[in-house]
């Protein structure tokens, strides 16, 4: 087991983390780079992308590398809440009731393909993720720590599929859409494929349970100057202004999300303070899934990251 020490530079410990990642993973920094993020930070990442972009890979491999308890659920058509929470099974030799637990008690849970079960389904597991906590039967049970959910889902275009909510949408951090590789990453793809199919076995475990809080509490100490938080404040409230492209602004968790992530990209360059650039990567982000397109918009072909490239246009820079 490779041991990172706290004491290093944080640049130090995110190489090795990546390191370990990039044995498996090819030509995706930038989904591994939010992903670290969201769980450094506490905040739940939603995953957009067609199949085989290997963003269940990515799931599982980081969660070897954190050590961390590792379920993944299969969302489907005829998926039941109490797949997900777990439910209570009559005993019949004691004539009592046994708590069954569901998969949603883990650290890491891959939720896959989400948008394939319908809203009920979705919802028991969005509500978990906002109160760290489930109730079967009349108990409540608080779930695992750290707890972080990475949702997948499918182009909306693509058949069988329920979308999310835009409240829905609202609890997840970071929404990020993921694209092909290019020409040299899939031919490394490739080659690796053809030697070890997964790779998962070569992967060490680079930091405990223990120092992602230590790491989180890090993060939170991060500097952030005053004009740095009226500039993501000046972005936020630019989405609520009167719009014809604009039906729903920016929610104030979006304010919230924003200076976190920042926090996290800073922490990521190995800063122990936020610059505007810190912002700007992860606006798109932040406020893709927040931002709800008026008539006008779509009629016009036009997209959230449209629209968020005009707001950072018309907003100055601190």
């Amino acid at each position: 087991m490779v041991e990172a020490s706290l004491a290093e530079r944080p640049e130090f410990i995110v190489k090795s983390l990546k390191n370990e990642i990039n044995k498996v993973i090819i030509g995706q920094d930038y989904m591994i780079d939010r992903i670290i993020i969201g769980l450094l930070t506490g905040g739940h990442i939603l995953l957009e992308g067609v199949p085989g972009l290997a963003k269940s890979l990515t799931a599982s491999t980081i969660a070897k590398a954190l050590g961390l308890d590792f379920k993944r659920i299969q969302f489907t058509p005829d998926l039941l809440p109490a797949d997900i929470i777990g439910t209570e099974i009559y005993h019949q030799k004691t004539g009592e009731f046994v708590i069954k637990k569901g998969p949603v008690f883990s650290n890491l849970i891959l939720a896959d393909e989400i948008n394939r079960a319908p809203a009920k389904v979705q919802s028991a597991l969005l509500e978990a993720m906002q109160e760290m906590q489930v109730t079967i039967g009349e108990t409540t049970y608080s779930l695992d720590k750290p707890f972080f959910v990475i949702a997948t889902q499918n182009p909306l275009e693509q058949q069988g599929t329920y979308p999310l909510p835009e409240a829905q949408q609202d609890r997840f951090m970071l929404k990020l859409k993921i694209n092909y590789p290019n020409r040299n990453e899939e031919k490394n793809i490739m080659d690796n494929f053809s030697i070890d199919q997964t790779g998962e076995s070569n992967v060490q475990k680079i930091l405990s349970k223990e120092d992602i809080f230590e790491l989180r509490n890090k993060i939170n100490l991060i500097f952030v100057h005053e004009n740095i938080k009226n500039y993501i404040l000046d972005i936020i409230f630019k989405t609520r202004e009167k719009s014809p492209y604009i039906s729903c602004g920016a929610s104030p968790r979006a304010s919230i999300n924003m200076i976190k992530a920042a926090k996290g990209r800073a922490f990521l360059e190995g800063r122990d303070y936020v610059i505007p650039d810190d912002v700007k990567a992860i606006v798109y982000d932040v406020l893709r899934h927040r931002i709800l397109l008026a008539y006008e918009a779509e009629a016009e072909g036009m997209t959230s990251e449209d629209i968020i490239t005009e707001i950072l246009e018309q907003v100055n820079l601190p």
